[in-house]
């Protein structure tokens, strides 16, 4: 489905939601924050389409943020006042040091900051204030930026999986296709090199086997499908749980290890210093609050990175706060349904 598509259906779902909010949120004051912070964010969206990137990403920010609070206040694992946000419980430092390189930190996980709340609520880590993330990692986070690298370093970013490959034969092994393995690992082309690499994306580090080369054995390389425009893929195999054998058991199984992303499902990698992978909405979060920051309080600067004439950040911010506006309702609506069951 197109992309567009969902995010107008996402829109049409949380308006709707607020005629008959979820539960908790159905009356006293969780009621109000709810349907008054939904239609907020969605000025917000539509006010940012109308702009340009100098105040876009002001506008995006916020209207997540005030998403935020409606995802807490229909959530049904919040009682008493915890539903509560208090501050964006997220930091970023460093704008000297380069757009890349900009530092993010979080508040410690259990506060009751936005960032660190709503992470709670979608099972999503935290990594507090000690050891930052740069900007560059949780950036490569985001599905939509993988063809726009902001430095030539090796990259960790998500991995496509063809769940539409699923086959209707009821069979013990979930198959499918597992796409974005970066050339490095491919010219590498030895069993020892792809299982250094899935370190970093522990579900499918967990699989049965994978696809060798002829002739098979222990030592047999895998059997990459390599992509005229660089990258690869791999078919994997997992063992179901229980014995589970039917498609829609397998299907099941690989939406447990994966993130949905734009009507897709991704492997997202887990990036120093969290012990799991950042929920793909929290990483929206942390990229669309970074830049926000740094258009609100060093607008010279933000002048200077979106300035598509001498800086070659410009036209990746630009096509991701475009893209923000189409992505980002979608996983609200999604954290939405999560929490409110």
């Amino acid at each position: 489905m197109d992309v567009g598509m969902l995010t107008g259906q996402a829109w049409e779902w949380l308006r709707s939601s607020r005629a008959d909010p979820p539960a908790v949120a159905s009356s006293g004051a969780r009621g109000k924050t709810y349907v008054t912070a939904l239609e907020q964010a969605w000025q917000m969206f539509q006010a940012a389409s109308t702009v340009g990137p100098a105040t876009r990403p002001l506008l995006i920010f916020y209207g997540l943020s005030q998403a935020g609070r409606a995802i807490a206040a229909a959530a049904c694992g919040l009682t008493g006042e915890d539903w509560r946000l208090k501050d964006h419980g997220i930091r970023a430092t460093g704008f000297h040091l380069g757009f890349p390189a900009i530092e993010i930190r979080t508040d410690a996980a259990g506060t009751a900051g936005s960032f660190p709340r709503v992470s709670q609520l979608l099972g999503s880590p935290v990594w507090g204030r000690e050891d930052p993330v740069r900007l560059e990692d949780v950036w490569d986070l985001l599905p939509v930026n993988i063809d726009y690298p902001l430095t030539n370093r090796d990259r960790l970013t998500p991995l496509y999986v063809y769940d539409h490959r699923v086959t209707r034969e009821d069979h013990p092994l979930l198959s499918v296709p597992v796409s974005d393995i970066p050339d490095r690992v491919l010219d590498a082309a030895t069993p020892e090199a792809l299982a250094d690499f899935l370190t970093a994306y522990p579900p499918l580090a967990r699989h049965h086997s994978y696809v060798t080369a002829r002739p098979a054995g222990p030592q047999a390389p895998p059997a990459y499908e390599r992509f005229d425009e660089g990258g690869g893929a791999l078919v994997f195999n997992w063992l179901v749980p229980n014995g589970a054998v039917s498609r829609a058991e397998r299907q099941a199984h690989l939406r447990a290890m994966t993130h949905s992303h734009g009507g897709l499902r991704y492997f997202f990698p887990v990036i120093a210093p969290m012990t799991k992978e950042l929920h793909p909405l929290m990483a929206w979060w942390a990229v669309l609050y970074s830049l926000s920051m740094l258009a609100r309080y060093e607008p010279a600067q933000w002048a200077a990175c979106i300035n598509v004439d001498k800086n070659s950040h410009a036209v990746p911010i630009e096509r991701i706060l475009e893209l923000a506006i189409v992505h980002v309702p979608v996983l609200i609506k999604d954290a939405v349904a999560q929490v409110a069951r």
